[in-house]
Formats: structure tokens, C-alpha cells, sequence
């Protein structure tokens, strides 16, 4: 896509691409150096439209992919082309009136020489639960719509039906832990994603793009089942009325590598004061100047 017929006409770029083929191998670093990737197409989005402001998100491993120079290459890249890059923050969305915990990075930049000052969104107080996301106010009222939503094979239910809210495969006997984990049992690590049953009292782990992964289970509390396709939605603060199209497994990848909508809120509310605060500025050095030729 040529974006060059936006040149000037946008105030804001946003963006969230993957890393994993991101190779800082060459010598220069430079915009030419990252083609092929998804970021190559990010920068040259930018490059062509010259916007006010950009927001990059990405998952937090970017901080420590390629032992930080992944992330080190990108923000020179971005310098490059003529923005001051704001210093990248992780950001938890249950900050942000997100019942999940996530977490992203977020990597932010303002045209040189604009006088535009960003800040990242401050964390509001309330942490909100799976409870308040699927079964009362404030931030739903009505109960979740009925929708599909994947099933377990009758073993893998049968085990889960063990779980406890809150609990994982500790939780099992150690023969069925070992039937469960396979391989996987007797690695390192507390593999706490494995039979996951989350529970009301706390917000979501971090939902992925299928709700029945084997490493990164995310069990209904009271049902043996995965979360259903709109329960889904509502974890990731999508209203009830928003539509997905596709299958059922196309649905669950649209929410799952979505941005969750409250944290975006809370994001896009950052940007509208950085650009208020310049229009603010403009509007108050107008006004000066037609005070000094009204004086004169």
C-alpha cells in the first residue's frame, strides 16, 4: 500500500507487529536494513504519512529479544526518521479496567521539533475480576450472550473436572498429573498455565489466540469447558454488540491478538491530551500575536 497520498493528513500511527523474523543483522541498522519485516512496514507507514505522534505495541518479550537489540535497532530506526522516541513502558492492562493480566509494551514517538508532550496513561485504582467481566456491574450489566466456544475431548475433560477454581496441575493426583503433563512433567519451571481453571475472585491470565491450549489452559470456574467465544470478548472488554466474523477458532484469534478495549481507551485518552496540549499551545501563540497587533 502507498500511503504517501496521507503525507500531512493524519495525526497518529498506530501499529502492533511481530519481532520473531526481526533480524538487526545489518551493519547500518538502518530503514533499509529491516525489509521484510512487519516493523519495515510500520516504519515506512510512518515515513510516508509523517504523523503527529506514533503508538507501537508489542508483547514485553521485545524488551529482551535478542538481548535488547531488537528493540535498540527499532527506536534508532524510528529516530531516524525524524521523531523522539518516548522511553518504552510495559503497561498491565487490570491497570487500565482490564479484568486480565496482560501486559504490553508500548513504544511511542513525537514528531521532532512539534513541542508535542506525551505521558503515559495513569493507572487507575480499581483491579477488576473475572466475576465483574462475566457476572455483574459496573463493567457489564447483562449476563454474557450464549455463543459457541471449543469443547474438550472427553479425557481432557474428565482430568480438569479435578481442578479446583484458581488451581492447575498440582492440584492433580501425581499419576494423573504425570498422564496430563507427559514429558512436560518432569522439566523445570511451574508450567502454571498447564490444566488452568481460573477463578472468579481474579482477573484472567492473558488470553491467547485458542482458549484450550495445553500450555496455556484457561478453564471456566464453575464449568469444564473453555471460555466461550463472546465470554471471550468481555475478558478483553469488547461490548456485547461487537461482531465477529470468521469460524469459531477465526474469532478466538481476532480477540485474543486484539488490544483490550478499556486499555486502548486509556491509551488513545494519552494521545488526545498530547495533541490537545500542542493545539492548545498554537491556539494561546494566535492569540498573543493578534493581541500584539491589536495593541500596535
Amino acid at each position: 500500500m502507498d500511503f504517501t497520498p496521507y503525507k500531512g493528513k493524519v495525526d497518529i500511527v498506530t501499529g502492533g507487529f511481530p519481532c520473531q523474523t526481526f533480524s538487526y543483522a545489518g551493519k547500518k541498522m538502518g530503514f533499509e536494513d529491516v525489509r521484510g519485516t512487519m516493523f519495515y512496514e510500520f516504519a515506512r507507514c510512518i515515513k510516508e504519512t509523517e504523523p503527529n505522534i506514533f503508538i507501537g505495541e508489542n508483547v514485553r518479550g521485545l524488551l529482551n529479544h535478542d538481548n535488547g537489540n531488537t528493540l535498540k535497532t527499532m527506536i534508532h530506526i524510528l529516530e531516524e526518521l525524524g521523531y523522539d522516541v518516548v522511553k518504552p513502558q510495559v503497561l498491565r492492562a487490570i491497570h487500565y479496567r482490564v479484568p486480565q493480566k496482560r501486559e504490553r509494551l508500548i513504544i511511542v514517538g513525537i514528531k521532532k521539533n512539534s513541542n508535542l508532550v506525551f505521558e503515559y496513561p495513569k493507572p487507575q485504582p480499581n483491579i477488576y475480576t473475572l466475576k465483574d467481566a462475566l457476572k455483574s456491574e459496573p463493567l457489564y450489566i447483562n449476563d454474557v450472550p450464549e455463543t459457541a466456544g471449543q469443547v474438550y475431548p472427553k479425557r481432557k475433560k474428565e482430568i480438569l473436572s479435578l481442578i479446583p477454581p484458581g488451581g492447575y496441575w498440582r492440584d492433580l493426583p501425581i499419576e494423573i498429573q504425570k498422564e496430563y503433563m507427559l514429558k512436560s512433567y518432569y522439566l523445570g519451571g511451574g508450567k502454571t498455565g498447564m490444566a488452568r481453571r481460573i477463578s472468579w475472585d481474579e482477573p484472567c491470565l492473558t488470553l491467547t489466540c485458542a482458549p484450550a491450549q495445553k500450555q496455556t489452559e484457561r478453564c471456566h470456574p464453575d464449568e469444564t469447558r473453555p471460555f466461550q467465544v463472546r465470554e471471550y470478548a468481555r475478558i478483553q472488554t469488547f461490548p456485547d454488540e461487537w461482531k465477529f466474523e470468521g469460524s469459531v477458532s477465526q474469532q478466538y484469534k481476532q480477540i485474543g491478538n486484539a488490544v483490550p478495549v478499556n486499555f486502548a481507551y486509556f491509551l488513545g485518552q494519552a494521545v488526545v491530551s498530547c495533541l490537545n496540549g500542542a493545539a492548545d499551545q498554537r491556539q494561546s501563540a494566535h492569540n498573543e500575536a493578534h493581541i500584539e497587533v491589536m495593541a500596535s
